[in-house]
């Protein structure tokens, strides 16, 4: 079930310390699909009332996450069933499988919650001024007392999805309604969340099975060259092609055909390995790809 558009309020969450926290959550959102899916979405979130009980064409998968240090916190985050298959295939996909189930990409979305989810706990740690950490999370509908609402609505860049909605217990809200301890590190104004860049890097997450488990071919480039057909013809035992790299130069690590980094030679026991140097940037990476 999604928010009803007609019933948009004004909630206590769109104004005063919350929104910092919220704000702050929603850019690190941003960054975690980007970091699993290789696109950088842009999300936008506001209040909303709470669930129509008439939109069941448009039930969502909820997930229900709880805190530690944050007393009796709860938040539950609906996602309609093209928003999680569409964002849990094209991370997949990115991964190097071709062929993706609706199981597989349901899997993989709970990986990208609870990420997100870890971006929340550590924003809300900064507010309250104390570590406040993730539960193990589990599908479940929220409960009859929640409030207060945010709708979030996601755009990738060839496709607009339909919107999460996240509600939050009484006890969070509370929560983020409380004034910011002073040595809060939520104390940026507010702005456009996709404009903000949260500098801490996403913890990753515990439960990476389903992408652990995926097999990827890595090889090896010590360079490439060009030669018409009849010099091909000609090559024989002794032949030397020359490559288009000195001997010197660092070869490339390539994973499921994409260039992901390079490195130096090195013999180990008597054979060959490679001794990474670089990781290569997002940019080479893309050009890498055919």
């Amino acid at each position: 079930m999604m928010p009803n558009p007609d019933n948009l309020a004004e909630k206590p969450l769109s104004t005063g310390p919350a929104r910092l926290v919220l704000e702050q959550w929603v850019s690190a959102f941003v960054q975690v699909l980007e970091s699993m899916t290789d696109q950088r979405p842009k999300l936008e979130w506001h209040s909303a009332g709470g669930p129509d009980p008439l939109a069941t064409a448009a039930a969502p998968l909820w997930w229900e996450q709880s805190f530690e240090g944050a007393g009796d916190s709860l938040l539950w985050v609906g996602a309609p069933a093209e928003t999680w298959e569409y964002a849990g295939t094209l991370t997949l996909k990115v991964a190097g499988l071709e062929v993706v189930s609706p199981s597989e990409a349901q899997s993989t979305w709970t990986e990208i919650l609870s990420q997100a989810m870890a971006a929340l706990a550590r924003a809300i740690s900064g507010f309250v001024g104390r570590e406040v950490l993730t539960k193990p999370g589990t599908e479940h509908p929220p409960a009859p007392d929640v409030r207060d609402w945010i709708s979030i609505a996601i755009a990738f860049p060839d496709r607009v999805l339909p919107p999460l909605v996240a509600g939050f217990s009484p006890a969070l809200a509370a929560l983020l309604a409380a004034p910011a301890q002073e040595d809060s590190i939520v104390s940026a104004a507010p702005g456009p969340a996709e404009s903000r860049v949260t500098e801490e890097p996403v913890r990753p997450s515990r439960t990476m099975e389903l992408l652990l488990e995926v097999e990827l071919p890595v090889s090896i480039s010590f360079g490439k060259t060009r030669l018409p057909l009849r010099d091909v013809l000609k090559l024989t035992t002794g032949s030397i092609v020359e490559l288009n790299r000195m001997a010197n130069d660092p070869v490339d690590i390539l994973v499921n055909q994409h260039l992901v980094a390079r490195g130096e030679v090195v013999v180990v026991e008597g054979n060959y390995g490679i001794r990474i140097q670089e990781i290569v940037s997002r940019q080479d990476r893309l050009r890498s790809i055919p």
